[in-house]
């Protein structure tokens, strides 16, 4: 029992499933001050201001969704709410990938991360021009705008918010510049002592002149070279060329040699993810470590900013399909119904991408001492029908779907109006 009476809320009766602690069973969890101050079998309701029966759900710790896009206004369509994704979603912690550059970052800070309720970090773009509408407008992310030591020293001078640096080997940009670019924003994050966030797949369209000799399928093969311990290799399971699987619908070789030399997967789910081509990875030993959402204002419905041009049709990219609502827990169902087991995908979302950001002294673990960010999930039993945007289906017996979070002690219910309802098979 307790030995502290005083708490400000008790969760009582989940299931606590958290990793980095080898913890998962039926525990009480009470907190006070913004923090986690106890984690036991039985405390009575007495001792806490308020109690939150949680029987039959999922108490995680906070989770951390790796890729998102909230840069909300300044990145047009892309940018979406921190606290829509972030706690609104039960997600705690969100780290947008390449919204902001080292010119627009005091930006982000002032407008994004100070006034969030959700805990947000940055991977900071290798690119002047940040998270623009860059597959319109590929031309704004050549060698010419990228400056090397702009963005080291900025990574270096906001250490508490920029984790790594985001830059994209993807056959558009080869086709106009070849590997300029990814050489460029590897010596970044090799200078700032930081992770690189790598983009795989196809983004943006050929130019005029077409590939210009060069070939989607040895991207891999040559950027990997380029890479550091801790880099981190994003979609993987990409249903557009340039990614894991070649032409030939084999697993690149050069996969394996990179996880041996700590390379990094990140699954950044959005609207490349191909449930045909992740059977194919994972049944060849590609299970990512870390698990994104990837959602933006292209394959999430939003409305579009006001005043940002026109409605671009994008159909290639990013077809709907019908599917305009999204989550990371969405994202968690769909590694489960490809046989992953639940406690790896909460290792996903939780105690991997701590360590991916150096925070696991403080985040991705329900510990007493740290602060109470905790997301709450429900576990629906049934026959559910997921699809991606091949439009390709599956069935799981099991959806996950949130339920509400705790952010640094204080309550956020899950409302966000981009989350799905499940769809009965």
């Amino acid at each position: 029992m307790a030995e502290h009476a005083g708490y400000d809320t008790l969760l009582k009766g989940g299931r606590l499933l958290c990793p980095a602690t080898d913890l998962d069973g039926i525990y009480d969890i009470a907190v006070r001050d913004g923090q986690i101050a106890a984690i036991e079998r039985d405390i009575p309701p007495s001792a806490a201001l308020e109690t939150l029966d949680v029987t039959g759900k999922l108490v995680l710790p906070g989770m951390i969704d790796t890729h998102g896009h909230i840069y909300q206004y300044v990145t047009g369509r892309f940018g979406m709410n921190p606290d829509m994704v972030g706690v609104h979603s039960a997600v705690t912690t969100v780290v947008d990938q390449g919204g902001a550059s080292c010119m627009t970052l005091p930006g982000f800070r002032k407008f994004m991360v100070e006034p969030s309720r959700t805990r947000v970090y940055s991977f900071l773009s290798a690119y002047l021009v940040g998270g623009l509408e860059g597959h319109y407008y590929p031309n704004l992310y050549s060698p010419e705008c990228v400056d090397v030591d702009a963005t080291v020293r900025s990574a270096i001078a906001n250490r508490d918010l920029v984790r790594g640096i985001k830059g994209h080997a993807e056959i558009g940009g080869f086709a106009r510049w070849g590997i300029a670019v990814m050489v460029m924003a590897a010596e970044i994050a090799r200078r700032a002592e930081i992770p690189l966030y790598v983009h795989f797949g196809t983004l943006w369209g050929l130019p005029e002149s077409g590939a210009n000799g060069e070939d989607a399928d040895t991207i891999l093969e040559r950027v990997i070279p380029l890479l550091k311990e801790g880099d981190i290799l994003a979609h993987p399971f990409t249903r557009h060329p340039g990614g894991f699987i070649n032409r030939d619908g084999e697993i690149h070789d050069v996969i394996k040699a990179a996880l041996d030399r700590g390379l990094k997967i990140d699954v950044g789910h959005g609207s490349h993810f191909s449930y045909r081509i992740a059977r194919k990875g994972i049944a060849a030993g590609v299970v990512p470590h870390t698990l994104g959402a990837d959602m933006h204002g292209y394959n999430t419905h939003v409305p579009a900013p006001a005043g940002t041009p026109a409605e671009h049709p994008d159909d290639e990219n990013h077809p709907f399909l019908g599917q305009a609502r999204f989550s990371l827990t969405q994202a968690m169902s769909s590694m489960m119904a490809l046989g992953l087991p639940l406690r790896q995908v909460v290792e996903m979302v939780t105690a991997n991408p701590a360590r991916m950001l150096g925070l696991s002294d403080r985040l991705g673990a329900l510990k007493v001492g740290y602060t109470a960010d905790i997301s709450v999930l429900d576990e629906n039993h049934g026959r559910f029908i997921l699809r991606d945007n091949e439009d390709t289906r599956v069935e799981t017996d099991n959806l996950l779907t949130p339920a509400f979070c705790l952010r640094a002690g204080t309550y956020y219910r899950a409302d966000a109006p981009i989350l799905p309802a499940p769809v009965p098979a």
